[in-house]
Parts: structure tokens; C-alpha cells; sequence
């Protein structure tokens, strides 16, 4: 069991009508996207084409933060409010796309882009399958 399942186990009132498997797989999804993206942008940096990568770097960073703000959001409960919560999963489902499309484009030549946009993918699929329990 997930960290982030056995938090959501541990909730002392019901949880908003959420499934907790995929609220649990969304959580995680989010905060493991956010973490490979600010590694891919300081990688991205370390880089000898770093001119060629500024889009991708940027991409990383807005990725980064609306995931780890998504992940957080998403985790409390008390005083739920659906059209928020709604609202950052759109977003942080636009912002995987994003995201993952950007490192794809540089997948072949950088190892760390690859890595980044499954890691991307990953959320942008967890945001849509909470999203459509919603």
C-alpha cells in the first residue's frame, strides 16, 4: 500500500465520493511528475545545447509546480470544494500534455526528456481517470 493510500485510509470522515485507488494513483502521479520534471529542467540546464531546450526547461517548470500544487489539493479533504478541485486537475491534466509533448520532442537525444514525459503521461492519465469519477 501507497503512502498516499494509507494517509487516505487514515481520513477520520468520508472522502468527498472520491475512489481512493485512483485518488490515491493521482496523488502519487502527481508528486513523482513533479519531481521528474525538476530533474529534467536541471538536466536540461547541464546540457551543452541548453539554448535548444529553454521551451522544454520552461514546460518542466510550469509542469513541476502545478503538479505539486495539484498533489497537495487534491490530498486535503476537509472543506472539499469540487469546482477547485475540478478546476487543478484540468489544469494539471493540460499541463502533462504539455509537458510530455515537449520532452518527446527531444526523447531520442536525452535519456532524462524520455523519462520525463512517461512520467508526464502517467499523471495526465491518472488527472483524467479522477477527473471522469468526478
Amino acid at each position: 500500500m501507497s503512502k498516499a493510500r494509507a494517509m487516505l485510509d487514515t481520513y477520520p470522515q468520508d472522502r468527498d465520493g472520491f475512489d481512493p485507488d485512483l485518488l490515491a494513483e493521482c496523488i502519487e502521479a502527481c508528486f513523482d511528475c513533479a519531481q521528474a520534471c525538476t530533474a529534467c529542467a536541471d538536466a536540461c540546464l547541464a546540457e551543452d545545447m541548453v539554448a535548444e531546450l529553454r521551451q522544454c526547461v520552461r514546460t518542466n517548470l510550469d509542469c513541476a509546480d502545478i503538479c505539486a500544487a495539484t498533489g497537495r489539493v487534491v490530498s486535503r479533504h476537509t472543506g472539499y470544494d469540487a469546482n477547485l478541485s475540478r478546476a487543478i486537475l484540468e489544469a494539471c491534466r493540460t499541463a502533462c500534455g504539455a509537458c510530455a509533448d515537449e520532452c518527446s520532442r527531444h526523447a531520442e537525444m536525452h535519456e532524462h526528456c524520455r523519462v520525463c514525459a512517461e512520467a508526464c503521461r502517467r499523471c495526465e492519465q491518472a488527472c483524467d481517470a479522477l477527473l471522469a469519477s468526478m
